[in-house]
């Protein structure tokens, strides 16, 4: 007798969105469509017809009526900063301000909520802690009128008393108020001069010769230092963050671990069965001594939390203008990017961590970056690239020859879909690189073609893959643009694939785990707006870990 299912889902769309050589319907783009799903043990057991599927209740099944809705594999994202998407969620969340009066408005709230915690306490001076500051997260001075970074002399109209920061989206330009800049005056010294701009007016580049409070790359490193939080609110962090995923489908991410305590509470809250989304932890090159010394390996862990790859950075951002380009920015003539390890240190590294059995990840924007980055998988290797499936963050700027080597290589291409918000006319690609290198940017199209592995993430900008898919969907350029079918498939096999769980998750089918998301209504049916489409249900290991019906 077959023993009934924990958990039926039934009366649904069900998507499979395996390939063709897979099992897939070469006649729907290789998706295969059922009505239902059974569950057992956290493992899909069984797909097909409601009537087929419901041989498996029992007494003590859950059936769960799908009314028609679309399920679909959950979303696997291949590139988050989890805390940093918790601290949006904790701190001031700056990705509404639509103008610099708006930022601030928003972190003078933050600083009367701020004040009013630490009632009663001693005024803070010295370094201070976490507690102490004034933070906001996630602008985009893109998307204003006024398109300009944030300044000490917006900062100090926050506080004059508390250090108050804001980054940028991106993570790689920070401001910081008066307060700050004195409190950091010996690191910011030491700091090179160009990741310190001077100037008035808010300018980068030229001025008066005083700190305008802008901070680029490492010189923002003094400030994630005195602002990280301890293991608690970390806790408090992951936990907001967690539930944010839970509500956009997501049952899986990569995490590119910035906050020491935050591995530490992915496990407390394993070990205690609190963990409602799979976590994937690279961490950075400066911890691969550490990670080497107490044995963590690539793949090794639980079902939920497990080590990935050691990830390092080549280059900066477009946004802070330092990606590392061939040709200057359009919009600073003089200007090439700069690296924040250069290719002679990322080689050494490659190479330690490789021999050592980690998988690699670098961040690499700019051609020049990326170029470097498959230079160094190439020449610094100890084993085949693609057979450690070695990744590239990123590769918004990438040429015909990158694409050709991604390929040959099988080098994973990490990529943010949500990143072509900013390839419209008279967005921020077109300013820092033209019309014509803009529509050069996040080739999908092209790189699926060439036979790129594509794993989709979103880099927190924001989390949130329907997003990220619908961006793919409706890209500007033809060379950027996939099908409905390819996107979420990069967001769902192609992330799996990136983080060696490709037997296990990414596909609606008998023997993967039961990794689910439900949407209100079908993706391909409302292509045009796919980020307007509302998550239903989220399920993680055949446990409902949302359910917004």
């Amino acid at each position: 007798m077959t023993e009934a299912a924990d958990r039926i889902f039934v009366n649904g769309e069900v998507h499979t969105l395996a390939d063709p050589e897979d099992g897939g319907d070469a006649d729907n783009g290789g998706d295969a469509v059922h009505e239902a799903v059974a569950v057992r043990d956290g493992e899909i057991v069984r797909t097909g017809r409601t009537h087929d599927v419901e041989l498996l209740a029992g007494v003590d099944t859950d059936v769960v009526d799908l009314d028609g809705r679309v399920l679909l594999p959950g979303f696997v994202d291949a590139h988050t900063h989890l805390t940093t998407v918790g601290r949006y969620l904790v701190h001031a969340d700056l990705s509404a301000a639509d103008s610099p009066d708006a930022a601030v408005d928003l972190l003078a709230e933050r600083a009367a909520e701020v004040e009013s915690e630490s009632s009663g306490d001693e005024a803070p001076d010295g370094d201070g802690e976490a507690e102490d500051w004034v933070l906001g997260y996630g602008y985009d001075e893109s998307t204003w009128d006024e398109s300009r970074y944030l300044t000490r002399a917006d900062l100090d109209r926050v506080s004059t008393e508390r250090p108050v920061a804001a980054f940028r989206e991106d993570m790689h330009v920070a401001a910081v108020n008066g307060v700050a800049l004195d409190r950091f005056a010996d690191d910011l010294a030491d700091a090179p001069d160009e990741t310190v701009p001077t100037g008035g007016d808010g300018e980068v580049i030229g001025g008066d010769g005083e700190p305008t409070g802008v901070l680029l790359e490492a010189a923002i490193d003094p400030i994630y230092r005195a602002v990280e939080p301890d293991r608690e609110e970390t806790r408090e962090i992951v936990e907001a963050a967690l539930e944010h995923c839970a509500a956009r489908g997501i049952t899986g991410f990569h995490d590119m671990v910035r906050d020491s305590h935050a591995p530490r509470v992915y496990r407390d809250l394993d070990a205690a069965g609190e963990l409602t989304a799979r976590v994937r932890i690279n961490y950075w090159s400066d911890h691969l001594d550490a990670a080497r010394e107490v044995g963590l390996a690539t793949n090794a862990g639980s079902e939920m939390v497990e080590t990935g790859a050691i990830k390092s950075y080549t280059d900066g951002s477009l946004g802070g203008r330092t990606a590392r380009l061939s040709e200057p920015y359009a919009d600073a003539p003089d200007e090439t990017g700069q690296w924040v390890v250069d290719p002679e240190e990322l080689n050494e590294t490659v190479a330690e961590a490789t021999e050592a059995g980690f998988q690699f990840t670098a961040h690499a924007i700019g051609d020049e970056a990326v170029d470097a980055v498959l230079d160094a998988y190439e020449d610094a290797s100890r084993i085949d690239a693609g057979e450690a499936r070695h990744r590239i963050e990123h590769v918004e700027l990438a040429d015909d020859e990158a694409i050709e080597r991604l390929a040959e290589t099988g080098v994973v291409a990490s990529v943010q879909p949500n990143f072509l918000k900013w390839a419209r006319e008279d967005g921020l690609y077109e300013a820092r690189l033209g019309p014509e290198r803009t529509a050069e940017t996040n080739r999908y199209r092209e790189m699926l073609d060439a036979g790129v592995e594509l794993a989709f993430g979103s880099d927190g900008m924001p989390m949130d893959s329907l997003f990220g898919v619908h961006h793919a969907v409706n890209a500007p350029a033809e060379s950027q643009r996939l099908t409905v079918t390819e996107a979420l498939r990069a967001y769902t096999s192609g992330a799996a694939y990136a983080g060696f769980d490709e037997d296990r998750l990414g596909t609606v089918e008998p023997g993967k785990r039961a990794d689910l998301v439900a949407l209100d209504a079908s993706p391909w049916e409302a292509d045009n707006a796919i980020d307007d489409i509302d998550v239903a249900l989220t399920v993680v290991d055949g446990e409902v870990v949302f359910d917004g019906r």
